[in-house]
C-alpha cells in the first residue's frame, strides 16, 4: 500500500507538467491564429482600399475623356494617366515662350470642358512645362537654361487659360525642364515628343478655400 501511494505521488507532477505544456501550446496556437486573422483583415482592408482607389481613378479618366471628347478626337491633345498632353510645336516655336495663334485657340477650347470637369471636384489644375535635353541655343539669351524655358512656357499657358475664362484659383504653373521625358532623347522625333505642356487635375491642398469655378 505504501509503495502504491508513493508511486501515485511520483506520477502526479508529470500529468500536471503535461497539462501545463498543453495549455501553453494552446495559448501559443490561439495567439498565432489571432495574428493570422489580423494579417488577413489588414490585407483585405488594403485590397479594398486599392480597389476603391482604382475605381475612383477610372471614374476620373472617363469623366475627363467625356469632357475632352472633341479635342481628343481631333488628335490635338492626348490623355494618359489623367494628364492632358499638348505637343510643344502646337503652342510655341523652338526655344520660344510666345504662344502661337493655333495654340491659343486650342487652349481656349479646353477652358469650358475643364471648368465643367472641376465644378464637382475638389481639384485644381497643374500646368507643367517640359523641354528636350538640348541646351538653349546661344543665339537666344532670353532663357538661361531649359528650366527657365519650361517655366516661362507653363506660365504662358497658365495666363492664357486665365485670360480665356479659367478662374485663377483653379490652376497653378510648374516647370520640369528636361526632366521626366516621355521617351529617351535619342532623335529629333523623340525630342519633339518631350517638348510639351501637360495639364493635370490634382487634389486641392487641405485647408485651401475652394472658389466657385
Amino acid at each position: 500500500m505504501l509503495e502504491m501511494e508513493a508511486e501515485s505521488e511520483s506520477t502526479t507532477p508529470t500529468w500536471i507538467a503535461f497539462a501545463d505544456l498543453m495549455t501553453g501550446l494552446l495559448g501559443a496556437f490561439v495567439l498565432l491564429l489571432v495574428g493570422v486573422m489580423a494579417a488577413q483583415l489588414e490585407m483585405a482592408s488594403t485590397l479594398e482600399a486599392e480597389v476603391q482607389k482604382r475605381h475612383i481613378e477610372e471614374q476620373k479618366r472617363q469623366s475627363l475623356e467625356q469632357a475632352l471628347a472633341i479635342p481628343l478626337a481631333s488628335g490635338r491633345i492626348t490623355l494618359s494617366n489623367g494628364r492632358i498632353g499638348i505637343s510643344g510645336k502646337l503652342l510655341f516655336g523652338l526655344n520660344s515662350d510666345q504662344l502661337q495663334p493655333e495654340g491659343r485657340q486650342l487652349l481656349k477650347s479646353l477652358v469650358g470642358p475643364l471648368r465643367s470637369y472641376l465644378a464637382m471636384r475638389d481639384e485644381i489644375l497643374m500646368v507643367s512645362g517640359f523641354t528636350d535635353d538640348k541646351v538653349v541655343t546661344s543665339s537666344n539669351r532670353q532663357f538661361a537654361d531649359n528650366w527657365e524655358l519650361s517655366a516661362q512656357r507653363s506660365l504662358t499657358v497658365t495666363r492664357t487659360l486665365i485670360e480665356e475664362g479659367m478662374p485663377p484659383s483653379m490652376l497653378f504653373a510648374a516647370a520640369f525642364g528636361q526632366e521626366q521625358p516621355l521617351v529617351p532623347n535619342s532623335s529629333d522625333k523623340a525630342r519633339a515628343q518631350n517638348r510639351r505642356v501637360e495639364i493635370a487635375p490634382v487634389p486641392r491642398a487641405s485647408g485651401e478655400v475652394k472658389n466657385k469655378p
